[in-house]
């Protein structure tokens, strides 16, 4: 899969709707989405290392293969 986008490091999204965003194969490693609604986002293949995910809402969101290995996930929704 080739990642859609590099933001690695670089995004700061606070309380934003990204919902249904397409964002397979992204490279959204050490990513700040706090509060973030990514309701039944495409995040297939995404990479979330170390990212900060504290209170965002992952509720169908599609995280297939995502890598998610030291991500902050305090208060995130991942089920409704």
């Amino acid at each position: 899969m080739t990642p859609l986008a590099n933001l690695r490091g670089t995004a700061r999204v606070i309380e934003a709707n990204l919902s249904a965003a397409k964002l397979a194969g992204a490279n959204l490693s050490g990513a700040k989405l706090t509060r973030c609604h990514l309701a039944r986002a495409d995040l297939r293949g995404a990479n979330l290392t170390d990212s900060d995910l504290t209170g965002a809402d992952l509720s169908g969101a599609n995280l297939s293969g995502a890598e998610l290995s030291g991500a902050k996930l305090d208060g995130t929704l991942l089920a409704k």
